[in-house]
């Protein structure tokens, strides 16, 4: 499938055989890609949306070798995209116009555990589920949880602010940061690996680089909050008739749960449907089907989740705002409520063409947005199948739009990404809310940016990445 966006600015002049030597030569031949098949997995993404070009993939080992890499490229005015996991959303690591890739996989070790300050530092090709995992060898928990956490780097999702199941209770990836290590466009490092929770020693440079996509630096370690491990975790599946349920079911479960409520899910019937259909042995956790789903979860520091959950579905069925409801007996059937949830963007894939949006809005406004959303995008394209759910409690939902059952083909859907783009943006927007909630801006809605953000941010914007990057190196057309 190709995007109808316009992605390429400016080609990159071709590196000479000198110049891709002497790069290679600083992490060495072996980890330095050139052949056109090894080069093919850095150059592509999940969804196969983007399509980049790159004669050579560095993969460093150490802060030193990129500190060398960024030197010779500013040297040089080589481009550079930075590249974890590859599992972003937004076209912000693939190479467009040539650029040599800095993959930061080599760089996954967890330098240390402190379980005193609750810190770990870890290298930023880390992947995610292995910093959860060790987390909970120490007896703490890691609460950044996606979809991609078996693949997707710590790096990555620090340089695009990944949000996540758990935001509700812990935030996203900026709140779970301490203190990072940077090296920057001309090749210096900044040092700044604190565990300290209270250092008000001038301006907050870390927070410049979390969200900045690799425009501004090369995130590479991190010092992470672990938080103490949940003595008891209790999930829930609950159908209901309306998104204006589930958030007063949200209200009954905060008031209830207060901070243990640490996850809430909103899910369209639709969503459940296609997982059923194209999902491997998923199961409507129900007898029978809802408009609309919730899927929560208390994770609690006593042995009291099951009996919170409990009182909380108790309220909700006196209030008439549940119509069902399941409650994990297992962590087999606990694991089978999420995969069902996970199931969701692949199972969408099985449908044909998707245009999708990550957006926020305030929560108050999630039911009149989806309403709204629900009958412009219909009114434009005729049977288009709105496929919302994601993150009630945080206000962020992703709003995928499935091409007809019949009548148009991926190719003719997929052409009215800007129409759709244009239709739901206006309506989040004049709610108070973002086109862009946890997956970051790249390339997909760089040229969206300066319509929707204040002309003085913009300019501001502008201005720090003039100053960290003057010769416009570091993963150049993403974002601005």
């Amino acid at each position: 499938m190709d995007l109808p966006i316009a992605i390429s600015k400016s080609a990159q002049p071709p590196l000479s055989p000198d110049l891709i030597a002497r790069l290679a030569a600083i992490v060495g031949d072996k980890y330095a890609v050139t052949d056109a098949d090894e080069l093919a997995p850095y150059l592509t993404e999940a969804r196969n949306l983007f399509h980049g070009r790159s004669p050579l993939v560095l993969r460093p080992a150490s802060t030193a070798e990129v500190s060398a890499i960024c030197r010779l490229a500013s040297e040089h005015r080589i481009a550079l995209v930075p590249q974890g996991g590859n599992t972003g959303l937004v076209g912000g690591q693939t190479p467009h116009n040539g650029e040599v890739v800095v993959s930061m996989r080599r760089m996954d070790k967890i330098r240390e555990v402190d379980t005193a300050s609750n810190t770990m530092t870890v290298e930023a090709g880390a992947i995610l589920q292995a910093i959860q995992r060790r987390a909970d060898e120490a007896g703490r928990f890691f609460p950044l949880s996606l979809g991609a956490e078996g693949s997707c780097t710590i790096g990555g999702n620090l340089s695009t602010n990944a949000g996540g199941t758990g935001a509700l209770a812990y935030g996203v990836a900026r709140d779970m940061a301490l203190g990072l290590e940077v090296v920057l466009p001309d090749g210096r490092t900044l040092n700044g690996l604190s565990k300290l929770k209270k250092d008000n020693t001038g301006y907050d440079l870390r927070n410049l680089f979390i969200g900045a996509e690799g425009t501004l630096g090369i995130i590479t370690a991190a010092v992470v909050k672990l938080f103490p491990k949940p003595r008891s975790v209790q999930t829930a599946f609950v159908g209901l008739r309306t998104p204006a349920d589930a958030l007063r079911l949200l209200a009954i479960s905060q008031a209830e749960a207060a901070g243990s409520l640490t996850s809430f899910e909103l899910l369209a019937e639709i969503c459940v449907d296609i997982c059923v259909r194209h999902g491997s042995g998923i199961r409507d956790p129900l007898t029978r089907r809802y408009p609309w789903y919730v899927l929560m979860e208390v994770s609690s520091s006593r042995d009291d989740a099951t009996a919170t959950v409990e009182t909380i579905l108790e309220r909700g069925i006196k209030s008439g705002c549940i119509e069902d409801a399941a409650i994990a007996a297992s962590l087999q059937q606990r694991a089978a409520f999420w995969k069902l949830r996970e199931t969701i963007p692949p199972a969408q894939k099985r449908e044909g063409g998707s245009i999708k949006h990550d957006i926020s809005v305030p929560v108050a406004a999630i039911p009149a947005f989806i309403a709204e959303a629900n009958a412009a995008v219909v009114k434009l394209i005729p049977d288009a199948r709105p496929v919302p759910f994601g993150h009630l409690g945080d206000g962020n939902i992703h709003y995928n739009v499935s091409q007809p059952v019949s009548g148009m083909t991926t190719h003719e859907f997929l052409a009215r990404w800007q129409e759709v783009n244009a239709v739901v943006f206006a309506i989040a927007l004049r709610m108070g809310g973002s086109i862009s909630a946890e997956h970051g801006i790249g390339v997909l809605k760089r040229d969206d940016l300066p319509r929707v953000k204040d002309k003085t941010a913009i300019e501001t914007m502008r201005g720090i990445k003039a100053l960290f990057d003057p010769l416009g190196i570091m993963n150049p057309g993403k974002v601005l």
